[in-house]
């Protein structure tokens, strides 16, 4: 991506950006499905291997996993991000109505906003004539400065789908010991153990990924997911382990 330093500052160039608006971005869902999927996939090698199944099992259960679960993954973010386009929806015909039943007390309210940031006596009054002289801006100020609402829509779709993919590549990394075992038997002495060792890694990657699109150190966003993805493992191979003392 363009750092922000080599951006084209002239008239046109900005003026092109912001009638194109905000770039979409996609890394909250990249990494929270990522996570998912690297957890949840171990903690089913965790008590599959832990109660002595064959590879085949686990790769099985593994799959099934990945494809059952990153699908309801994926469909809950997709109904999520369309629950909070509809709430701006919603938030922007309840603007549109106290505008027209309380026109003043919304004006007072643009009024109240802008004084907060420091406008006073006639340029704080141009202000709040310039955004009330139109409908839209009028609404559009109120759900950014009153709701803390954004206002281009999150593609749920495209949401929905960066969540499913980055579930499946990164959950199908626990299973590939067993898969490559399979493949061409007993390349992995300690399958569980490389398993454990690639789900750390892949905690590692994500978050150095996530590191260098925001700009951030990848080193020390690496370290934190590896940190927090690692709790979250550690949680899911305490549960497999428990698991598999049950049904043996």
């Amino acid at each position: 991506a363009m750092s922000r330093d080599h951006m084209d500052h002239s008239p046109e160039a900005i003026a092109a950006r912001l009638t194109k608006g905000p770039r979409k971005v996609y890394i909250k869902d990249f990494v929270y499905g990522g996570i998912d999927g690297a957890v949840t996939t171990l903690a089913v090698v965790s008590g599959v291997a832990g109660a002595g199944f064959s590879s085949v099992i686990i790769i099985v259960l593994g799959l099934a996993n990945i494809l059952a679960d990153g699908f309801s993954m994926a469909i809950g973010n997709y109904l999520g991000t369309k629950a909070d386009n509809q709430h701006v929806e919603n938030e922007r015909r309840q603007e549109l109505l106290e505008i027209e039943m309380n026109p003043e007390g919304e004006r007072e309210e643009i009024r109240q906003i802008y004084a907060a940031k420091g406008f006073s006596g006639d340029q704080l009054e141009g202000v709040v004539n310039v955004i009330t002289a139109d409908e839209t801006r009028w609404v559009n100020t109120m759900l950014q400065e009153e709701h803390g609402l954004q206002l281009h829509e999150h593609d749920a779709a495209r949401a929905a789908l960066v969540t499913f993919f980055s579930f499946a590549i990164v959950g199908t990394l626990p299973l590939m010991p067993f898969l490559i075992n399979w493949w061409k038997a007993d390349v992995f002495g300690e399958p569980f153990l490389w398993s454990s060792g690639i789900t750390l890694l892949a905690f590692f990657i994500i978050g150095a990924v996530k590191g260098r699109f925001v700009n951030a150190s990848w080193q020390r966003s690496g370290i934190e997911t590896l940190l927090v993805g690692g709790v979250a493992a550690l949680l899911a191979y305490g549960v497999g382990l428990l698991l598999s003392g049950v049904v043996t």
